[in-house]
């Protein structure tokens, strides 16, 4: 077998039995710059397992799309619940740092600028910070450009909640504890940092109702959704799986 396509079946093995856990937004304004960005620009979601390492690369060879598929296919399936009960606040103070059994939890900085530091490129921080992030400029997965952010105009570049705190409500997260809420809102493999409008027309929706617009991320973009349903052991509805199965050519 070649050994790209033992790396990837590995990769894939590894994500599918990664076990489950015990237990976005401001002002408007334009980028200074935006202009198509690099091809590939990101980490492929087979590559990103615990989701530390930045953005979300395209899935384009047979070899990856197949991989893609064979995660997205142990996702379970159910029927969505009631939003009865749901709020933002069931799922912890927005981007806490005060979080166990996540990547950057405790770490003297919260999520948001965790995330911005992750993705970011050429990050400028607030003077006398080791955590606030105040310039950079990222590749935006979700639109395929290249954006230079500022503190200025922070709903430009919003953090997307892969699995949306909504849908995990509605799919089993409102029986869970309060410390694992706060972790998948948390988790940086549940989050994005992407283009404010991006995020604003997605709300809670599932794959089958919403997709990145740059379709060269949306198997990708599946495949993450897919590994967070199975690190959390959250189902999908029949509906999400297969339009995730789909967009990574199932």
């Amino acid at each position: 077998m070649p050994a790209r396509r033992t790396a990837l079946l590995a990769a894939a093995a590894f994500l599918i039995s990664t076990p489950a856990l015990a237990g976005c937004t401001g002002g408007a304004g334009k980028p200074a710059t935006e202009a198509a960005g690099p091809a590939g620009a990101g980490t492929s979601p087979l590559q990103n397992p615990d989701g530390t390492r930045p953005g979300l690369a395209p899935l384009t060879t047979p070899e990856e799309r197949k991989a893609g598929r064979d995660i997205i296919a142990h996702v379970a399936t159910a029927a969505a619940g009631p939003k009865d009960g749901y709020s933002r606040d069931e799922f912890g103070p927005a981007w806490t740092d005060n979080v166990d059994g996540v990547p950057g939890g405790h770490n003297n900085c919260d999520t948001r600028n965790d995330l911005l530091a992750r993705d970011g490129r050429s990050v400028e921080r607030k003077d006398g910070s080791a955590c606030t992030v105040t310039a950079m400029t990222i590749d935006d997965p979700y639109t395929g450009k290249t954006v230079r952010w500022s503190k200025q105009q922070a709903s430009k570049i919003q953090i997307d909640h892969v699995m949306p705190l909504s849908y995990d409500w509605q799919m089993g997260a409102s029986t869970w504890d309060k410390a694992k809420r706060v972790q998948i809102a948390n988790d940086p493999l549940n989050l994005v940092p992407a283009d404010g409008s991006q995020n604003a027309s997605k709300g809670d929706s599932g794959p089958a109702a919403w997709l990145p617009a740059n379709t060269a991320v949306r198997c990708s973009y599946a495949v993450r959704f897919a590994q967070v349903s199975l690190k959390y052991r959250l189902p999908v509805t029949e509906a999400d799986k297969k339009a995730m199965l789909q967009q990574c050519g199932g």
